[in-house]
């Protein structure tokens, strides 16, 4: 009876989400206030286990170390891009074909071959709603004594249709010393006549204001612009450019698409395990860069998650959901009414559609 009530006991110190297991109910609130489960987490569409990434959802379903029933599920009926789960192999099948941009790259690869440089700022304003979205790239040669030193030798700037906004070489304010021939195509006669970097830092920083003083900028209701890009921190300094990181969508440093061990993953990485196509192979067009930022945005954004009137945990009517106060009522409540009222640490890029 005693090992009946003690195997009971422990089953309701389970998480809801992430379903680790605690000898103490006590233990489990603690798990509750510091995790952050939310429904913005990757899911797994079978056992409904909650996942911090994407790359730790990827390891569930296909890792060394897999689920076996969940593995064995996925091998048929999940789409190894977007990692959902479908109805069948054939509807599984048919949305891959869609998921997977391998084709829609085969058609980039052409269209970059006959882009040229457009150095006048512009925007197709009929299809927006809300906030623009833009994606930004900078490709970098090399200053200073050993040629270590990233300065920005060309720049790129698209729509959320992925067309050409601002694309133009820069003239580094100190003389370069490794044009970095073999990745960037950047040759010296480019950077000649090219235009200087505080023009470049100006038109670009007036374009993404979009006449909005830099401290009235804000996330919704405004005219100022969504900044898409991977390492836009690096990108912004060596442009001499700042930006509010509330208009700041970083594939680099998204939650979801990090590592397990929190670090960053390539763009190159991410573009061949979530797209299904390869980029930055020979000489790199930031153009390139600019539409697999774009395209890992636009699937964030996209996902269904449900509507919650106050996301965040640090929004007000969340700051005492588990509070320490509470922690005689929280240990009674069931692990499903925990995982209720808790919330995000991050802001899903879901909360922009």
């Amino acid at each position: 009876m005693d090992s009946r009530n003690e195997s009971s006991e422990t089953l309701r110190n389970k998480c809801a989400a992430c379903f680790r297991q605690f000898n103490r109910m006590e233990h489990l609130v603690e798990h509750m206030r510091i995790s952050y489960h939310s429904v913005h987490e990757p899911m797994c569409g079978i056992c409904k286990k909650h996942c911090r990434s994407f790359e730790s959802l990827r390891e569930h379903l296909i890792g060394p170390l897999p689920k076996q029933e969940c593995k064995n599920i996925f091998s048929i009926r999940g789409c190894k891009f977007c990692l959902n789960i479908f109805d069948s192999y054939s509807s599984r099948m048919i949305h891959q074909e869609r998921c997977q941009l391998s084709n829609l790259s085969t058609g980039l690869i052409a269209r970059m071959s006959s882009l040229g440089l457009r150095d006048h700022l512009m925007i197709d304003n009929g299809y927006a709603v809300g906030n623009q979205v833009v994606a930004l790239a900078c490709k970098m040669v090399g200053g200073g004594s050993d040629g270590s030193l990233d300065l920005c030798g060309r720049v790129c700037l698209i729509d959320e249709n992925e067309n050409i906004i601002f694309h133009t070489y820069v003239k580094p304010p100190i003389p370069v010393t490794n044009y970095r021939y073999e990745s960037t195509g950047i040759r010296p006669e480019y950077l000649r006549d090219a235009m200087p970097l505080k023009m470049v830092q100006s038109k670009i920083q007036n374009f993404l204001c979009n006449g909005e003083p830099m401290w009235k900028i804000r996330p919704r209701g405004g005219k100022a612009r969504i900044l898409v890009g991977h390492g836009l921190d690096h990108d912004l300094d060596r442009l001499q450019l700042e930006y509010p990181a509330v208009m700041i969508r970083d594939t680099a440093k998204y939650p979801p698409l990090m590592k397990t061990s929190k670090l960053s993953n390539s763009l190159k990485y991410l573009t061949q395990a979530y797209l299904g196509y390869d980029i930055q192979t020979g000489i790199q067009d930031p153009y390139e860069d600019c539409v697999a930022t774009m395209r890992l945005y636009m699937r964030m954004r996209y996902q269904r998650h449900a509507v919650e009137a106050y996301p965040f945990a640090s929004d007000p009517q969340n700051r005492n959901n588990f509070a320490s106060w509470r922690q005689a009522e929280l240990e009674r409540v069931s692990p499903e009414e925990l995982l209720a009222i808790s919330r995000s640490d991050y802001y899903c890029w879901c909360l922009d559609s």
